[in-house]
């Protein structure tokens, strides 16, 4: 979000936001309660028309990538918090469906966050290596990834942060 990196850019919006609704505020009000409106050339007051304009189209843009900057700090804050209460394992779990895995894919994954070697989970779950190996290949591929590493990168980065 480029103008939400640049603090300045959303005064100077909030600015004319301000500066040009107050205006028109007091042009009704003047109108209305008939009292003395500020005296502007037309070609001033177009100036204030089309600074109104763009203040109101800038502030929707801006409120929109602001509701999604929000959307997405808001899962963040949910996930910390799913996480500092206990709640690690589900979360996993759901990341790990999302991936589409079967029962024996997320055993062997939970086996793989735990620092098991592939002979290890074959002695655990009393099936073969090559079973073992083919079922991570699986997960990697549901993954998008390439190796245990990465699959250890994609779950910190998807499921912790």
């Amino acid at each position: 979000m480029p103008v939400l990196k640049h603090p300045a850019l959303v005064w100077i919006l909030v600015a004319v936001q301000t500066l040009c609704g107050a205006y028109f505020l007091w042009e009704i009000l003047a109108s209305i309660l008939g009292l003395p409106t500020l005296p502007l050339r037309w070609q001033m007051r177009e100036l204030v028309e089309i600074g109104a304009s763009l203040g109101l189209i800038l502030g929707a843009v801006l409120g929109i990538q602001l509701a999604r900057v929000a959307s997405r700090e808001m899962k963040r804050a949910e996930n910390a918090r799913r996480l500092t209460s206990g709640e690690f394992t589900s979360a996993v779990d759901e990341y790990f469906q999302t991936l589409d895995l079967t029962a024996a894919e997320t055993e062997v994954a939970w086996f793989l966050l735990k620092g098991q070697s592939i002979a290890e989970i074959g002695q655990l779950r009393n099936t073969r290596e090559g079973t073992v190996k083919a079922q991570c290949t699986a997960i990697y591929r549901k993954a998008g990834v390439s190796g245990k590493s990465q699959l250890f990168s994609l779950i910190v980065e998807d499921v912790l942060l």
